[in-house]
């Protein structure tokens, strides 16, 4: 009996592993190394996601509640992965140079499809938006721009755009691989 429990519980584990995948939502990006590669979003077909206190705890540090204004809008949600000893640069191009668009990615084991506002914590995210003040000897346009380092762990990468209410429009996500 119990090495049919046991034998039960593996083939549990094994099937909801197989199984396990991102929402159709999600657009899952390929990436190859030394490449640019680009995926095209439309912000009207994001998702509405109400509750931004994910991205504050400690254990996601993604932007704080006072920036929450420039994540309202509705989430266009992209994933990939990275492999060791990589860094992958994240450019997002509005379609339109005066859009505000914001945009975040954070990074998670390779077996969690996790997604906000249930992310509970990741092993790293970084976000830009539009900037309150400028910043001395910087200058800011309509894009936005993110990187990532995975040093001895390969990770799956997830991606969100998003923007202040009121805000519309398509954009392209450049993702850079470099090994």
């Amino acid at each position: 009996m119990k090495q049919l429990s046991t034998l039960l519980f593996f083939w549990l584990g094994l099937i909801s592993t197989v199984l396990a995948q991102f929402p159709s939502y999600v657009t899952e990006v390929e990436l190859s190394a030394g490449k640019t590669v680009t995926a095209k979003g439309k912000l009207e077909n994001g998702e509405d996601i109400e509750d931004l206190s994910w991205a504050e705890r400690s254990s996601v540090a993604c932007f704080p509640g006072t920036q929450n204004a420039k994540f309202r809008n509705k989430h266009v949600f992209f994933a990939t992965e990275i492999p060791t000893q990589s860094i992958l640069e994240i450019k997002l191009v509005p379609n339109s140079n005066t859009a505000d668009f914001s945009l975040y990615a954070y990074q998670v084991g390779l077996n969690n499809y996790t997604l906000p506002p249930d992310l509970g914590s990741c092993v790293s995210c970084e976000a830009d938006h539009k900037w309150d003040y400028p910043k001395k000897g910087k200058t800011q346009d309509h894009t936005r721009f993110v990187k990532l380092n995975a040093t001895t762990n390969p990770y799956r990468v997830v991606i969100g755009v998003s923007a202040p209410e009121g805000q519309k429009g398509e954009f392209s996500v450049e993702l850079t691989l470099k090994q």
